[in-house]
């Protein structure tokens, strides 16, 4: 019963400006800050990956930093750590699912933060045009360019998106050089690393990266264990194969 009242109430909420209804972040990295009421209600509460948010939070003073947020979702990262950089600071935001984008944006506006930047693409190695793997629903939290070696299935509804490289962001002067990158790119990450590999080699930021498959983590080793990075799990409890887990990858100090 109590499953069926809450399927009635997310449909309704689904198809009405309800969704939109303004309320705060209770805990977290972007505590304080406004967000919209519906759905995925547990950023609001501050309860999704804990872990995440108390990496993001142990690193102390973050005035003035530029930070990447890759695999931006609805932005609960980019906009608490905006709000922790200031205006003085810059933080981009990358989201190449139309669906997340939008509310990325939306939350952008409600808290006024101008120094922002977000980007509707994906972030790889090239800049480009890629497939977008939705399976079904863009609603979904795991929508992800294709892993290595997979093809669409039956119930894959691909869209295509642009992808963008880093470093010529970097280059071009679209972005600051960052002191801190965070990567959830659902398989991807090693790819959005190696289009970032001379910014990171000249800037040695902190990155906190989820990884999902064996590809992440062998293309992330190639590219930062020359760089002497440290690899600290946030959850002391992850398997030797990193899958499944987040990092904190530190540059040597």
């Amino acid at each position: 019963m109590k499953r069926s009242i809450h399927w009635l109430l997310a449909a309704f909420l689904r198809l009405t400006y309800l969704q939109y209804w303004p309320v705060r972040v209770r805990h977290g990295i972007a505590q304080g800050a406004r967000w919209t009421l519906f759905p995925w209600t547990s950023y609001w509460r501050g309860t999704q990956e804990p872990g995440m948010h108390r990496a993001l939070m142990e690193i102390g003073n973050m005035q003035g930093w530029s930070c990447w947020d890759l695999g931006a979702h609805f932005g609960i990262y980019s906009v608490g750590l905006a709000r922790q950089v200031g205006p003085t600071g810059e933080v981009a935001a990358f989201e190449p699912n139309p669906h997340s984008y939008a509310r990325l944006r939306r939350h952008c506006r409600m808290n006024q933060l101008g120094w922002l930047k977000t980007f509707h693409a994906a972030v790889s190695d090239t800049s480009a045009s890629a497939e977008l793997y939705t399976y079904g629903s863009l609603e979904s939290t795991t929508t992800h360019l294709p892993y290595e070696g997979e093809s669409p299935g039956e119930k894959t509804k691909p869209l295509i998106v642009q992808t963008v490289e880093l470093d010529q962001l970097v280059a071009s002067g679209k972005l600051r050089a960052p002191n801190l990158i965070k990567i959830d790119v659902e398989g991807h990450g090693h790819r959005a690393l190696a289009g970032a590999r001379q910014t990171i080699n000249e800037h040695r930021p902190i990155i906190i990266m989820g990884f999902h498959c064996a590809d992440e983590v062998e293309g992330a080793h190639r590219i930062l264990d020359p760089l002497d990075y440290h690899w600290v799990p946030l959850d002391p409890q992850a398997p030797t194969d990193c899958i499944g887990h987040d990092y904190t990858l530190r540059p040597p100090r």
